[in-house]
C-alpha cells in the first residue's frame, strides 16, 4: 500500500496536465473584475482531487490567471442552481449569511455571486491583514469569510450557536475551494490565523459582522 500511493498519485499528476484550461488570461484589477464561467468538464475527477487535497505552506509569487481565478470564487460560492439562486456549498436553512473576500496585491475585492464578478472595496495590498503567516503575504490571492450575523435574527438561537453555524458554512465554501485547487494544479490551505478586528475595520464592516476563516491560494 505504500508503495501504491505514491504510484497513485504520480499518475494524477501526469494525468492534470490535459485537462486544465487552455486559455490563460492576464487579471486586470480594475474596479469590477468580470469573472469568466468555468467549463464543467475541466479539471480532474472529484475522487482524483480527493486524492490530491492537501495543505500547502509553500507559494510563489505567480498571479492566478481569470480562469483560475474565477474558477476558485465559482466553487467557493458561485451560483449552480439559477432557479433558486442556491450555491455550490451548503448553508443551514440556506441563510447564506457568508460573504467572500479576496485580497489580492491590487486591493480586497467582494465576491458578488449574482453576476459573478469581484467588486473592489479598497485599493492596495492588504494581504497581511489577512494572515498571520508570512507564507500568505506574497500569495497571489488570499480569501476572507465573513459572516454577516443580521442573517439569524429572529430565529430565537443563541449568540454561540449562530456563530457556530457560520462556521460550519464557512468551511464548506473552503472546502469547495480546497477540491477545486486540487482539481486545477493550484494550491490551497484553509486557516483561523488572522488580523480579524483590522480587517472589519478596513472593510467597515465593525458592527453585525464575524470573521469566520481565512485561505490562501496560489501556485
Amino acid at each position: 500500500m505504500k508503495l501504491l500511493i505514491p504510484l497513485l498519485l504520480a499518475s494524477l499528476m501526469v494525468a492534470c496536465g490535459p485537462n486544465q484550461t487552455q486559455t490563460t488570461t492576464p487579471i486586470e484589477y480594475t474596479e469590477t473584475i468580470a469573472l469568466v464561467q468555468p467549463a464543467l468538464s475541466e479539471g480532474l475527477t472529484i475522487n482524483q482531487a480527493l486524492w490530491l487535497r492537501a495543505s500547502s505552506r509553500d507559494y510563489s509569487t505567480e498571479p492566478l490567471t481569470l480562469e483560475e481565478l474565477s474558477g476558485v470564487m465559482w466553487a467557493a460560492a458561485g451560483i449552480n442552481r439559477p432557479e433558486n439562486n442556491h450555491l455550490t456549498a451548503p448553508s443551514a436553512m440556506a441563510l447564506y449569511p457568508i460573504r467572500v473576500y479576496a485580497f489580492t496585491p491590487e486591493g480586497v475585492y467582494r465576491y458578488d455571486e449574482q453576476s459573478h464578478s469581484l467588486l473592489r472595496v479598497v485599493e492596495g495590498d492588504h494581504r497581511e491583514l489577512s494572515a498571520a503567516q508570512e507564507f500568505a503575504y506574497s500569495a497571489p490571492l488570499n480569501l476572507v469569510y465573513i459572516a454577516d450575523m443580521s442573517r439569524y435574527e429572529g430565529l430565537n438561537l443563541t449568540a454561540a450557536k449562530a456563530e457556530f453555524l457560520a462556521g460550519q458554512d464557512a468551511a464548506g465554501y473552503a472546502e469547495n475551494v480546497n477540491l477545486y485547487a486540487a482539481g486545477h494544479n493550484l494550491k490551497a490551505i484553509t486557516r483561523g490565523s488572522l488580523k480579524s478586528a483590522e480587517v472589519l475595520t478596513l472593510l467597515g464592516l465593525e458592527k453585525g459582522h464575524t470573521v469566520v476563516l481565512a485561505q490562501t491560494v496560489g501556485k
